[in-house]
This record gives C-alpha cells, sequence and structure tokens, in this order.
C-alpha cells in the first residue's frame, strides 16, 4: 500500500517516526533521492527537504489504524 504524504518540519518527522515505531511491520519513505525506514529518525529527518514523499506498507498488513494516525500528513 502506499500514500502520498508531506514532512514539512522536523517535528512532524519526529511525529511520524513515533507513530511508524508503534507498529511491528515494515513502513518506508521513499522520496526522489532515496528512500528511509520511517522507523529511523535520521532517514526521516533528510526526507524533511522533499515536497512530496510515498509511505510505503507491505500489501499484506491490516493498516486501517495506521490510516487514522498518519491522516495529517496525507497529501490530499
Amino acid at each position: 500500500m502506499t500514500f502520498n504524504i508531506r514532512i514539512p518540519t522536523s517535528e512532524e518527522a519526529q511525529k511520524l517516526n513515533k507513530i511508524a515505531e508503534k507498529y511491528p511491520f515494515d513502513i518506508w519513505v521513499h522520496g526522489k533521492t532515496g528512500y528511509a525506514d520511517a522507523k529511523s529518525l535520521l532517514g526521516l529527518m533528510l526526507c524533511t527537504i522533499e515536497t512530496e514523499l510515498k509511505l510505503v506498507v507491505e500489501d499484506d498488513v491490516d493498516i486501517r489504524q495506521l490510516e487514522k494516525d498518519i491522516d495529517c500528513f496525507l497529501v490530499k
């Protein structure tokens, strides 16, 4: 599953990192310059400079709660 997101500030990167750490499955953030594990705060800090990113989650996991948690990051 892929979501279009934005991480505009380092504070928002910290918030997304805390959300990602709650889940047992892998959550990745992909941008033009590469990708980062959402559970890695350093990796997320490097992503904050990009305007639009992709949040990628495995297809075979239940993401209902994750969708609620990341709503504020979604590009609408």
